[in-house]
């Protein structure tokens, strides 16, 4: 604290930067909730398209409402074709996030109404982004394969069918429901870094588009979104359950951060990992494949024995993706992919009840220095 009271809270940890309806969270008891739902209720047992009805409209939706809302979305599923050519020349040493955050300009740039305000417009750009977004990773997903990219399938619901464009194939019900649980649960999760990086650029009223770019490019941080790529890593890198104690010894002597571990909010448990949990359990029963469930859980047991940490919904939605066949690379377009309901209904809300978000800074350097013209320094 400076000597006249000024207080830099690091990090703004704590800091209450706005009032939203959006998402109550308690990290203290591990209580997460959308629009008053509780998250153990809906994680695994609805649509992807009501949690974003919810997002957006304040409430669950009636049937009719649900069946409305699932048509309009797959009308919008279909990117521009020069999107996906786009993708196609993009140089195989760009980032996969950088991809993504130039392909949802691009979006931007497409839109003949990409200025045009209003809640009705705002909302409709919302529905794109969140219709398009899958097919783009999954379109992302095949060029960098060199496979043809799939269309839409206007047949399947959401989740269903970004699997069937990304692998090609028609997901049986254990791979749709697991995709539907991660994408519920990484939707919307307050003010984290990402989503505040949203209401600060909607605060200048700027459009939607580039809020989401915005929130993009802060998602793409090793801090943010990228801890999801780790997770699995050291998944991988430990390999069998034999393996799990020698690897984490070796690990904490070495004072590596353990990825997918821990959290800024949550002291008690992740509200999120133990669906995702659920989830990783179904697909390894399904897939007669159960290695990846045995060595995550095994070493998620052996660091909270050693550590006390808990495992964050990073840690099991790694393994969620690697059974669903999403390539590593794309772990974190996949997150975007669900968090852009999120990033939109903040926007919404902000546009809604705006303010330009504009914080100080506590000044700590020179003062009242004696100028003196170039010649003379």
């Amino acid at each position: 604290m400076s000597a006249n009271g000024e207080q830099v809270i690091s990090g703004l940890e704590g800091v209450l930067a706005c009032e939203s309806s959006i998402t109550y969270l308690d990290g203290l008891r591990s209580i997460l909730e959308y629009r008053g739902y509780n998250i153990h209720d809906i994680a695994e047992t609805v649509r992807f398209e009501e949690i974003v009805y919810l997002m957006f409209e304040g409430r669950l939706p009636s049937a009719d409402e649900l069946s409305e809302f699932d048509r309009e979305l797959r009308d919008l599923r279909q990117p521009p074709v020069e999107l996906v050519r786009m993708l196609e020349l993009l140089p195989s040493f760009s980032h996969p996030m950088a991809g993504l955050r130039t392909a949802v300009s691009f979006l931007g740039c497409q839109d003949p109404e990409q200025e045009e305000g209003g809640r009705e417009a705002n909302l409709l750009k919302a529905k794109r982004m969140v219709a398009q977004f899958p097919s783009v990773v999954a379109a992302m997903a095949r060029v960098s394969q060199g496979l043809d990219v799939l269309r839409p399938d206007p047949e399947l619901a959401h989740a269903a069918n970004y699997l069937h464009m990304l692998t090609g194939k028609r997901p049986d019900d254990a791979s749709t429901r697991a995709l539907d649980t991660a994408l519920n649960l990484y939707a919307e999760h307050e003010l984290n870094a990402s989503t505040f990086a949203v209401r600060v650029v909607v605060g200048t009223l700027s459009d939607i588009y580039s809020a989401v770019v915005a929130g993009v490019s802060a998602l793409k941080g090793p801090l943010h979104g990228g801890a999801i790529d780790e997770a699995m890593r050291t998944i991988m890198d430990v390999g069998s359950v034999e393996n799990v104690r020698p690897w984490v010894d070796r690990a904490l002597a070495e004072k590596r951060l353990l990825m997918g571990f821990g959290h800024r909010v949550y002291k008690t448990g992740d509200a999120r990992a133990p669906h995702l949990r659920n989830m990783v359990q179904a697909l390894a029963e399904s897939t007669g494949e159960p290695r990846w469930y045995e060595v995550a859980t095994a070493i998620e047991d052996y660091v909270r024995e050693r550590k006390g940490l808990i495992a964050n919904v990073d840690y099991y939605a790694a393994p969620v993706l690697h059974y669903l066949g999403f390539p590593l690379s794309l772990f974190t377009n996949f997150v975007a992919s669900s968090r852009v309901a999120g990033w939109c209904a903040h926007a919404l809300e902000q546009y809604d009840h705006n303010r330009l978000i504009r914080p100080r800074a506590r000044y700590v350097g020179q003062r009242e220095q004696r100028f003196a013209p170039v010649e003379a320094r």
